[in-house]
């Protein structure tokens, strides 16, 4: 008995193989490709340039708005560690440092409880006033924006909160909900849903407002009152660095696709087949749409993908973004991913600047900010020199770089020190993306 042979049972080789076959696709859904596992080949590395440059700034501009809405625009430093997360400033880092960093426009000091304080200068006070007026100028612009998002939403509404993540990029005013949105009754208006959310209405369509940008660049129209958006077939403008040198080869599968027709973001998409050619071009014609709205022509990814229902998307929206990248180009730096218009950037500078983005340029270039020169193995190991070196000391280590107004503002030395080169660039996708059916 102890020699016998147990025979299995009928099933089981069947079963073994069903096993197999759920232990190779758990183990592909684990392995399989993300945007972090890209080649280095397919970083664009002016742009990785331009991401850095924003990521600086952010924190500074949060900074400059929480003592801008304070009552007399100071706050103990203790009252910003409850901050830490929208800075971006982990512990153990004193914020004290990362304000010291700034002397041009915050300055500490102590009251006679010894409790230090943060405030503006009479330069970051300044910067402020600059910033509301810039902001009042470019109304009619951001009312224009605001406008056509919802003429490209499906039920030509938008919740507020979903619309407030654009509010920088668009040039909108801190409160414009509460003060701003209510200003253009005959354009849009304010109501809540049964669960007590803000959303904001079309009320009247302008036929002038639902043509695209790229009807606009290829075809030079500038205003059509009786308008109807359908069916387009415009290419997309595209721009590839100097490094994508095999281009040439697809030329006949990009022209392919730029001649594909679809529809025009600011007509109805309901009836589109979500996965179909048309409802994938009609995503691009989409987000080519939004990013042109944004002051910098580019956006964080997240704040693009929330509008999905909204604006009747793909469900993997960033594998299109990735797919074609002669019209788009993603950043995968640092916890949230960046999305750029490529036709709008030349290097690593937007070739049309509005004042807003001058005036960013302007707070960041009074910004002090050190870089610790250590080589860079991945581009996640970005993400820890980053906030480390806001906290840097200030000696005049051989080990560290100073980038400040007087060296020309981390144009050379966070280019060539921390973002490393690559000779040719992979286009293996732009293949793939183009010869789709």
């Amino acid at each position: 008995m102890a020699n016998q042979l147990i025979k299995p049972p009928n099933n089981f080789t069947k079963s073994l193989k069903n096993l197999y076959f759920i232990a190779s696709n758990l183990q592909s859904m684990t392995t399989s490709k993300r945007v972090q596992d890209r080649s280095q080949k397919k970083r664009v590395h002016a742009l990785e340039v331009a991401v850095e440059k924003h990521k600086i700034a952010s924190k500074i501009l949060f900074l400059l708005e929480l003592l801008k809405h304070e009552p007399e625009q100071i706050i103990p430093i203790r009252s910003l560690d409850q901050h830490r997360r929208p800075l971006n400033l982990p512990k153990p880092h004193k914020i004290s440092d990362f304000i010291r960093k700034s002397p041009k426009l915050f300055e500490l000091y102590k009251d006679q409880k010894g409790i230090t304080w943060v405030g503006l200068t009479k330069k970051g006070e300044e910067l402020i006033e600059e910033e509301e007026r810039l902001i009042a100028e470019n109304e009619e612009k951001a009312v224009e924006h605001v406008t056509r998002l919802l003429m490209m939403s499906v039920e030509k509404t938008l919740p507020l909160d979903k619309i407030a993540h654009f509010r920088r990029d668009l040039g909108l005013p801190y409160d414009f909900r509460k003060h701003w949105v209510h200003k253009y009754p005959e354009i849009f208006r304010v109501f809540k849903n049964e669960d007590e959310i803000e959303f904001l209405k079309l009320v009247s369509w302008n036929p002038n407002w639902c043509v695209t940008e790229v009807e606009k660049k290829v075809l030079g129209i500038t205003k059509a009152d009786d308008y109807t958006p359908g069916v387009l077939s415009l290419p997309f403008p595209m721009k590839f660095p100097p490094d994508y040198k095999k281009v040439y080869r697809y030329k006949g599968q990009i022209e392919n696709f730029q001649k594909r027709e679809y529809l025009s973001p600011y007509a109805d998409a309901k009836e589109l087949k979500a996965g179909s050619v048309e409802f994938d071009k009609r995503a691009i014609a989409v987000m080519h749409e939004v990013l042109s709205f944004m002051n910098e022509k580019r956006l964080v990814t997240d704040h693009l993908t929330h509008f999905r229902r909204e604006f009747v998307m793909p469900q993997k929206l960033m594998r299109i973004l990735l797919k074609h990248f002669g019209i788009f180009y993603v950043s995968e730096r640092g916890k949230r991913f960046s999305v750029f218009l490529t036709e709008a950037y030349e290097g690593s500078e937007l070739i049309e600047k509005c004042p807003l983005v001058v005036w960013k340029e302007k707070v960041v270039s009074l910004t002090g900010y050190r870089g610790r020169k250590k080589k860079i193995e991945t581009f996640d190991d970005f993400d820890d020199l980053e906030d480390d070196d806001l906290f840097e000391s200030d000696s005049d280590d051989e080990k560290t770089i100073r980038i400040d107004q007087e060296d020309d503002m981390m144009s050379s030395d966070v280019e060539d020190e921390l973002i490393p080169e690559c000779s040719e660039m992979d286009i293996s996708e732009v293949q793939k993306a183009y010869t789709e059916k």
